[in-house]
């Protein structure tokens, strides 16, 4: 019996900077259409901060309680490009550094900021999937449940693989929230 998938290697790219139901909805997209699926963490390099208060192997000690070895996950330090064709060259570039081939396709919802990533070279021939939102969460919405002690709504849009990492990641959540100084863009 053949099992083999639609696409070889599907790639998403996100900070993960609090994994939620939407996250999972993106990966598990990934995941039913892939012989392989790799994610990369963006703004690796930065922690401690507002906006990315989590390390890079807090994020991927994350995902792999949830995912364990069905995913594999690599870092991916912000080039200060944005969100154009340039990032994108950047990202294909890491992929095929990483895992020593190019994607087939690219995995991410569908918000106009992501549009262009794969508008340069690089970006042709590889796929894109985008899954529609349907669960109405962001990561920095998920961190405010961190600063209000909302455990409840937190645990309503995450994995249990992660509830008791709760206090852990509120504590990083609160200790980095008044540091507005980022690299991340």
């Amino acid at each position: 019996m053949n099992n083999k998938k639609a696409f070889g290697l599907g790639v998403l790219v996100g900070r993960f900077q609090c994994i939620h139901a939407g996250h999972e909805m993106m990966i598990d997209a990934a995941l039913s259409v892939c012989d392989e699926v790799a994610l990369f963490v963006g703004s690796s390099q930065e922690s401690g901060t507002n906006k990315n208060p989590f390390t890079y192997e807090t994020r991927r000690k994350m995902l792999r309680r949830i995912y364990g070895d069905r995913i594999k996950i690599y870092p991916l330090p912000d080039a200060g490009l944005g969100n154009c064709s340039a990032w994108g060259e950047y990202v294909v570039e890491n992929v095929v550094k990483q895992t020593g081939r190019r994607p087939d396709l690219s995995v991410s919802g569908k918000e106009e900021r992501r549009a262009s990533w794969l508008d340069g070279e690089s970006g042709e021939s590889i796929a894109e999937l985008y899954v529609p939102k349907t669960v109405d969460m962001s990561a920095s919405r998920m961190r405010e449940f961190f600063v209000s002690d909302d455990r409840d709504s937190w645990q309503s849009f995450t994995n249990p693989a992660l509830w008791d990492m709760y206090d852990e990641l509120r504590e990083t959540v609160l200790s980095s929230r008044d540091n507005e100084e980022t690299d991340s863009i």
